[in-house]
């Protein structure tokens, strides 16, 4: 039986896909953080303004396809990935302070599992990361297509 698409052509196909459910989740998630007013202070703007930039590098690499795009998009897969890394400690961290504040004596295995469960999401950001991974499919080439 012959593969009706040539090699390569199928693999560009996938990415392109993957590419747009990247835009999707992208816009759907600067969504959600402009709607809970994810904007509080530089912290809190960094990863909107990065999810626009993923929106328009995303956008730019789907419309036309170019060395310059894929390059972009590398650079924000990497700022994506270190984003989500850091909004992870920065919602623990957060949590953790106000446990801390609000009962001082707790500590260890109880200060971990409140300041995981707090109002904030700790694992939220972890989006970020996922996006960024989802970038690094989306431009990757297999070493036949360079």
């Amino acid at each position: 039986m012959s593969d009706p698409m040539p090699a390569g052509r199928g693999t560009r196909l996938v990415q392109r896909g993957i590419l747009a459910v990247l835009l999707f989740g992208a816009v759907g998630t600067l969504a959600e953080l402009a709607l809970i007013g994810h904007n509080e202070d530089w912290w809190q703007i960094a990863p909107l303004a990065l999810l626009g930039a993923v929106i328009a590098v995303s956008a730019a690499q789907l419309a036309r396809p170019s060395d310059r795009t894929r390059a972009a998009l590398l650079v924000v897969m990497w700022l994506s990935i270190g984003s989500g890394a850091l909004g992870n400690w920065l919602h623990y961290k957060g949590n953790a302070e106000f446990e801390r504040e609000m009962y001082p004596d707790r500590a260890g295995v109880e200060l971990f599992t409140e300041s995981m469960t707090g109002a904030t999401p700790v694992l939220a950001p972890g989006t970020m990361s996922v996006i960024g991974l989802l970038e690094v499919v989306a431009v990757w080439r297999p070493r036949g297509m360079r």
